[in-house]
């Protein structure tokens, strides 16, 4: 399965890599901490070399040891595990769901730090980060520009037009998602050429687009909103770089369309999954747009921080999203994140690993509908924007799947394919 490639490959060099960060940032552990740092580092790289032992060599998986505030909670999901009438009773790194031995992994990365002041606060993905937003300037310039355009004249666009520019922006975003440096096992992801180019070519290769559907939940909402009530959308976050550019771009045109009054952004509240967006990250990538010294770049990081001072827009983090838990558990292991999510009229969902947490990442059927596969999990009208990098996908057209899988072996792993699939809720 993609799941063995996964753990028997791409993991040991996500780890290896980690490691080899730490080497190189020594001597700044050095200057900043004196021994300490270098000490932290030693105990940190060897966790970690262990850690990496432990998963060549299918060991069990072992409860966590750190007094980090969601550590009873991952100890429970490990008991849980254990438990399954159907498991092998000890789980291990290759006996047990891929869901849970990837997410326990970055978790266990995160621990190595965590535990090892004066360096528990380094990020040890940010350099990678940083690199693939660097390396995807020419997109990020190019859709600021397009952007900043179309704001110029946006209060004369009709319905249409709006429909069109939307539609556009969700392809964007959509696409986006390619640059994913989990995926790519740390390696070159960034987007080199203008994203609004291809968007053409690009349609026949989304398997599901339901952007019709989002369009009129936005625009019904947008009517029947009152005096009291605003128009909320949640964008639940995935890649840093190029990709967080596209999501800010969007709810940027979602505000100045008037389709939307606010917008709340959902990140991780530790490093995750390499590229994933952090509180750091998100601050950081409005901080190098507004100080460019590329006009268009620079309005969008103004106007955006502009956007975080009024409270028009807002950024949460909550533990939930780098639980191993998929999303059918979330009103259950977090109520609190199920009732502000209730709050939505619309949840768009970013990514792969989103997408794996909201069809419990099983082996479904292709046919399955998207409604099933997220067993109860309701809590507003939602979309997913994924670019299919796993072998889960549900709500595709009888032998759609099949007929794709005919022609394109590795179809749901190679980032080629998208969906754009949206569910009403109840």
């Amino acid at each position: 399965s993609f799941a063995y490639f996964t753990i028997k490959d791409r993991l040991p060099q996500i780890l290896t890599r980690v490691i080899d960060t730490l080497h190189r940032h020594k001597n700044e552990f050095f200057e900043e901490h004196g021994e300490k740092g270098v000490e932290a580092e030693k105990r940190a790289i060897s966790f970690l070399s262990k850690l990496r032992n432990e998963l060549q060599t299918d060991k069990p998986v072992t409860p966590l040891e750190d007094e980090l505030p969601d550590a009873v909670l991952w100890n429970q999901y490990l008991d849980y595990q254990r438990n399954l009438p159907n498991g092998s009773g000890e789980p291990s790194w290759f006996q047990s769901p891929w869901l849970y031995v990837e997410c326990y992994m970055y978790r266990r990365i995160h621990a190595a730090l965590a535990q090892n002041p004066p360096i528990d606060n380094f990020d040890v993905f940010k350099e990678g980060k940083a690199q693939n937003f660097f390396e995807s300037q020419e997109a990020v310039i190019a859709l600021c520009t397009y952007f900043q355009e179309l704001l110029k004249n946006i209060k004369d666009l009709d319905e249409k037009q709006l429909q069109e520019e939307l539609f556009k922006l969700l392809q964007v975003s959509l696409w986006g998602n390619k640059c994913d440096l989990s995926f790519s096992a740390g390696h070159d992801s960034s987007q080199k050429s203008s994203p609004l180019q291809s968007l053409e070519n690009m349609v026949p290769y989304i398997l599901v687009n339901d952007m019709e559907k989002v369009w009129l939940l936005l625009v019904n909402a947008k009517k029947s909103r009152t005096e009291r009530s605003n128009v909320r959308v949640d964008i639940v976050l995935d890649n840093a770089g190029f990709e967080l550019v596209s999501d800010l771009v969007l709810a940027d045109f979602l505000l100045s369309s008037k389709l939307a009054d606010e917008v709340y952004f959902h990140g991780k509240s530790i490093p995750w999954y390499v590229s994933d967006t952090t509180k750091h990250d998100f601050n950081w990538t409005i901080k190098q747009l507004g100080s460019a010294n590329h006009m268009w770049m620079s309005r969008c990081g103004i106007n955006w921080e502009g956007n975080l001072k009024k409270g028009v827009w807002v950024f949460c983090d909550h533990m939930f999203w780098t639980l191993p838990h998929d999303f059918s558990s979330m009103s259950e292991v977090a109520p609190d994140l199920y009732a502000e999510l209730q709050k939505s009229n619309l949840l768009l969902f970013k990514g792969d690993l989103n997408y794996r947490k909201l069809t419990g990442d099983r082996k479904w059927e292709y046919s399955v509908p998207f409604h099933q596969a997220l067993n109860k999990f309701h809590p507003a009208p939602l979309c997913s924007l994924r670019t299919l990098k796993s072998d889960t996908q549900v709500g595709l057209k009888p032998g759609q799947g099949e007929q794709v899988q005919a022609s394109e072996p590795e179809w749901m792993v190679s980032g080629k394919y998208g969906v754009v699939q949206f569910d009403a809720g109840l």
